[in-house]
């Protein structure tokens, strides 16, 4: 049995990472409405796996249910097969999920090999289920079999949750479209992001032809259906097409995975390859936009400390300082193309679908909000509507040129920002963070939540842009009032908050 202890091991290990570092960093399989299925076969083979580890871990099956032990296993073959059929139907799995699913697959084999003789000489004994106890192996199974049917069922809410997704966004959430579009042409990069989204909608429901750049056609699709136009490549647009305004808000996330060297260098590149792309369109049409507006970060100033900081503050230090000084420097090219160049510097953007506001609610709803380090650290914030309302106001105004603050008027410090939204869910915020454990789990990635940004719209102000939720406790009250709350309102609040994880 200590073989088969050993591969069940290292299958428990391998499965382990397969789940968190592909199905949820990587492909965020929980958020998709395409993988239901998929999460449907997920949640039946890990009740299967958990009741394998559970039973061998402290029982011999004997007679008939030995029998059923090997049904099991079998079943667990069939639903493995279906599974590779589905993830080939509904997304491409990565050269390292592929590996792996293989390594999976030939160890569980060993696993049916060295236990088939153990199942037979079980099964030849009276039906009955007979103690066992295997030392360490014994915990380590147990552990595992309990942890598997823990993921079991967190699988199984996100495919039932999810299933209703199916149908498109764009048909669930319908598109407020003029009678008469007349508007100008818009091309949006980042268009099925957090910002892309809203942005796209709030273009087309004011009769601007909307075309997006996107490396997902069908999930350009799956959001916003006939209303925009989805192209693979900028080069895709044609010469005399009429462009009015690019928009350009691609760029890979900066929270999720660790800063190592190559995921700084796909942050980075993801931005300025984008804007480089955005560039040449602008050179390659025969009339030149009026405007290019890049969205930035308010991480360009790195700690401020307690300086209030307009768009003429310096730059700071550090990894997210220099990303935004590259991708701002290399879209102000743009104006030596005589391109009105705008630069939105946002800070964090809340709403109900999206960005930073659902993961930072959810655990207070539960009691589990916690505060960064001291809490004394400025948080610049902006409610989505105004993050889309500085966009508008950036086409429309040929007053605004360079670096804007999109933040709200008034920056709160982060504690205040926690124990605010422990007020309006009617829940206590009393723990707190130590920078150093940040700092020693996160690396330099910990300055995103550490930094203080004591950030002001300077240049939106005087352009004449009125802020549409400039206060905290209302922004967070109109985000999460009812309607919008999984699970409450109209429309379905819960697909709208899944959508936004999209």
């Amino acid at each position: 049995m200590t073989t088969i202890f050993v591969l069940l091991t290292v299958q428990g290990l391998m499965g382990a990472f397969d789940n968190l570092w592909h199905h949820e960093l990587t492909e965020s399989l929980p958020s998709r409405p395409s993988a239901w299925r998929e999460l449907t076969l997920h949640s039946a083979r890990a009740f299967i796996y958990g009741i394998i580890f559970l039973a061998l871990a402290w029982s011999q099956w004997q007679g008939a249910f030995a029998i059923l032990l090997a049904v099991l296993m079998v079943i667990e073959v069939a639903i493995t097969l279906w599974d590779f059929i589905e993830e080939d139907l509904t997304r491409k799995l990565p050269p390292l999920e592929r590996v792996l699913h293989t390594l999976l697959a030939l160890n569980y084999g060993a696993v049916l090999a060295f236990l088939a003789p153990v199942l037979w000489a079980w099964a030849q004994q009276p039906t009955a289920i007979a103690g066992a106890y295997h030392g360490l192996f014994t915990w380590i199974l147990t552990l595992y079999g309990i942890g598997i049917i823990a993921w079991a069922v967190r699988d199984g809410l996100a495919a039932l949750r999810l299933k209703p997704l199916v149908v498109p966004q764009w048909q669930r959430q319908p598109f407020a479209v003029p009678a008469k579009p007349g508007g100008h042409t818009v091309v949006v990069t980042g268009a099925t992001g957090f910002i892309g989204r809203h942005t796209v909608r709030k273009l087309v429901a004011r009769g601007d032809h909307v075309i997006v750049l996107t490396r997902d056609p069908d999930k350009a699709a799956y959001h916003f259906g006939p209303h925009a136009r989805a192209v693979t490549a900028l080069d895709d647009i044609a010469a005399d097409e009429p462009v009015h305004a690019i928009v350009n808000l691609a760029g890979e996330p900066v929270v999720g995975l660790p800063w190592t060297p190559n995921r700084r260098e796909e942050i980075l590149n993801s931005r300025l390859k984008t804007t480089d792309a955005a560039l040449d369109l602008i050179r390659r049409l025969a009339s030149p936009p009026a405007v290019f507006i890049t969205a930035s970060a308010t991480g360009y100033y790195g700690d401020g400390g307690e300086a209030v900081l307009d768009e003429n503050a310096g730059r700071g230090a550090g990894f997210a300082g220099r990303m935004c000084l590259m991708r701002e420097a290399r879209a102000r090219v743009a104006e030596a193309l005589r391109v009105r160049t705008v630069v939105l510097r946002y800070g964090i953007v809340l709403g109900h679908d999206g960005g930073a506001l659902p993961g930072l609610a959810g655990p207070v709803r539960f009691g589990l909000g916690a505060i960064m380090g001291d809490g004394r650290q400025w948080m610049p914030w902006l409610h989505i509507d105004d993050a889309v309302g500085l966009i508008e106001h950036a086409i429309d105004t040929p007053g605004v040129r360079g670096p804007v603050n999109a933040v709200a008027p008034e920056p709160v410090r982060t504690g205040d920002f926690m124990r605010t939204l422990g007020t309006v869910l009617n829940r206590p915020v009393f723990v707190r963070i130590p920078a150093v454990l940040l700092r020693t789990t996160l690396g330099e990635m910990a300055n995103l939540f550490l930094d203080s940004a004591r950030a002001v719209p300077a240049a939106a102000q005087a352009s004449g842009y009125r802020f549409r939720h400039a206060g905290l406790e209302p922004a967070l009250r109109d985000l999460l009032k009812p309607a919008r709350r999984p699970g409450h309102g109209a429309s379905n609040a819960l697909m709208t908050w899944v959508d936004g994880a999209q």
